[in-house]
């Protein structure tokens, strides 16, 4: 399900229709009747309005072909969501272990949130700036999933006693992405640059795969290995 309601008429079939609404981006010193109808209801329902710039409407748009939208909203995920709330949802949820590179995380950030998972966990030791950093990186998408910076084992240890599944992804695994179910509730797991996913993890890992590599140098760049899985993840799902 495409989670942006792009543009007011979109937007109030989806009010009409009683769709999760959970958040409203504007564009700034935007005035319509429409978009006033769509403030009021968003409003008194408690829905979260953020206002952006034009480029920042023009980059998250789906379609700018009739020109800019002065509205999207986001439908069937709330960024403000616990991670306890996360996990009692369902769904898939990204962990980036022992990630160490503000502008890798964001761009982790960014593919997990296109791809529609549920929720990010990352476990890093960042500083504030460097948080800030990695959600620039991110293109601002931290805005709409739920990110949660905290330990990734204790992450792993509630999800199971929600009942989800663990796949990671490292280069020990010897199973193909597509040759693993990952559909259902699930938290798919990447490690950091350096020391990859760590034995505590993996050893609470259901199943392990390994990206397939033909060339001389032996590791893809963080975000490479999560958009593969990502994308393979989103067919299944599909």
């Amino acid at each position: 399900m495409n989670m942006q309601r792009c543009g007011e008429d979109e937007i109030l079939a989806a009010i009409d229709n009683n769709e999760n609404i959970s958040l409203i981006l504007v564009k700034r010193d935007s005035e319509t009747a429409k978009l006033q109808n769509i403030l009021e209801y968003a409003e008194s329902s408690g829905i979260k309005i953020i206002f952006g710039s034009e480029n920042d409407l023009w980059r998250m748009s789906r379609d700018n072909s009739q020109g800019i939208p002065n509205v999207l909203a986001l439908v069937g995920r709330n960024p403000d969501l616990s991670l306890q709330e996360v996990f009692s949802n369902g769904g898939l949820v990204w962990l980036l272990a022992g990630a160490a590179y503000p502008v890798n995380i964001g761009f982790c950030i960014r593919t997990a949130e296109v791809s529609g998972a549920s929720a990010v966990i990352v476990d890093a030791e960042l500083n504030n700036p460097e948080r800030s950093a990695a959600k620039r990186a991110s293109m601002k998408a931290h805005r709409f999933i739920p990110v949660h910076w905290t330990p990734g084992l204790d992450a792993i240890k509630m999800a199971k006693k929600s009942g989800f599944r663990i796949i990671a992804v490292e280069d020990v695994g010897t199973s193909a992405p597509w040759d693993v179910d990952m559909t259902g509730d699930i938290i798919l797991v990447v490690g950091g640059e350096k020391n990859g996913i760590s034995s505590e993890i993996l050893s609470e890992s259901d199943e392990i795969v390994r990206i397939p590599m033909s060339g001389f140098v032996p590791s893809f760049n963080l975000q490479a290995p999560l958009s593969a899985v990502a994308i393979e993840a989103q067919r299944q799902r599909s």
